[in-house]
């Protein structure tokens, strides 16, 4: 395939597009939808013909032995990620956000607060304030145009009420790969204060080139209270199939987690599943490197060409397709610079207080689309701050 295609996608039910204009203000015949982390790519042909065989079949019933499934997902994490799992570690859940909304019900009370390292994916706090928990912002410190860990602040800013840490691993919307030892200094975290941890890795297969994704469980001595989440959603770009991956290999946590999935009756779609089996294969792992290479050319596109407009400072990817761009350098109030994104460039990005603390001078933009796009939007930026240069 080619990722250089231009796929029209209004009017199709797609949130990035369909809902800009009513969102954003950002008119749809002429908005770039630069929002929503989906990829404006097809997936690939081995999910294309898992669903043709599904069509043809032409029944449609409940999904029945798992074997297979299951199986690509432990091929996946030990040949992508050289994480060796049980398939009987494997929980399926309605995607991340659910969950990461499971493990609140499951791991914590109404009233306890629960971690999170900000500014960070804006859907953790969402469920976590839907289900009468306190989120605990640890702002992270931003250290030569990428983020850090402060674990001496954070220490001093703990006072056990804490049950649980959400971690994004590969970080969005910074796009940090952390390393082995920040990742060792995160599990030392949650013993010291008895958390929970959950580490979310969605992005863990979008890892631009010279860096490399350390799994949270292959950190010593945290997998009695690790949960692991992960996904074919994102990587391949089928996130309305709506299907994630819930591992963990603590017995007692598992079964905590089993039983709260069993009270609540949930049971995964089987096209999720048909899908997630293709995916997680030799050529949808071809694939996916093909993908990296051109999100990494995107990447510089992006950079060279925002960098250069005065007072904006696009943070460099380590990983995931969503670029972070910070606009404090403008001097401009947080509603003028999102104006002119969003009016005069006609581009919507995601708003960076979403993402809690630390986010006020930044918005978020993917650039999981085809490069012809990537350069329409610098051009509309550059005019729109033309007046900077």
């Amino acid at each position: 395939m080619s990722f250089d295609e231009i796929i029209d996608r209004r009017g199709t039910h797609c949130a990035k597009w369909d809902k800009m204009e009513p969102i954003y203000g950002v008119p749809a015949d002429e908005g770039i939808a630069m929002w929503v982390a989906d990829m404006d790519f097809r997936p690939p042909e081995v999910v294309q013909q898992a669903l043709r065989d599904l069509l043809d079949h032409g029944l449609y019933g409940y999904f029945g032995d798992e074997t297979k499934y299951l199986a690509s997902i432990a091929w996946w994490m030990d040949h992508r990620h050289g994480w060796r799992i049980s398939t009987d570690w494997i929980f399926t859940t309605h995607g991340l956000v659910n969950g990461t909304a499971m493990c609140v019900d499951a791991f914590t009370e109404e009233g306890d607060g629960v971690v999170l390292f900000t500014p960070v994916y804006h859907a953790f706090a969402r469920v976590i304030k839907a289900a009468n928990r306190q989120v605990v912002e640890c702002e992270m410190p931003l250290v030569e145009g990428r983020y850090e860990l402060d674990f001496e602040a954070w220490d001093a800013q703990m006072n056990g009420s804490e049950k649980m840490l959400v971690l994004c691993s590969p970080h969005n919307p910074g796009g940090r790969v952390w390393s082995r030892e920040e990742l060792e200094g995160v599990a030392a975290f949650a013993k010291r204060h008895e958390l929970i941890l959950v580490s979310d890795e969605i992005h863990h297969d979008l890892v631009m080139p010279g860096h490399k994704h350390t799994p949270m469980a292959m950190i010593e001595g945290i997998s009695d209270r690790l949960v692991m989440m992960t996904a074919t959603t994102k990587t391949f770009n089928i996130a309305g199939s709506h299907v994630g991956n819930v591992i963990i290999e603590d017995e007692e946590l598992r079964a905590r987690f089993a039983t709260r999935m069993a009270a609540l009756g949930l049971s995964p779609n089987s096209f999720g599943l048909f899908m997630a089996t293709a995916a997680y294969s030799p050529e949808g792992a071809a694939w996916v490197d093909e993908l990296v290479a051109y999100i990494e050319g995107n990447r510089q596109l992006f950079d060279e060409r925002v960098n250069a407009i005065p007072g904006l400072a696009s943070m460099r990817l380590e990983s995931t397709y969503l670029a972070w761009v910070d606009f404090s350098g403008t001097g401009m109030t947080r509603e003028e610079f999102t104006r002119r994104v969003e009016q005069d460039a006609c581009i919507a990005a995601n708003h960076g207080p979403t993402f809690g603390k630390g986010g006020e001078s930044f918005l978020r933009f993917n650039l999981a689309t085809p490069r012809a796009r990537v350069e329409e939007a610098c051009d509309r930026l550059a005019k729109a701050f033309g007046d900077l240069q």
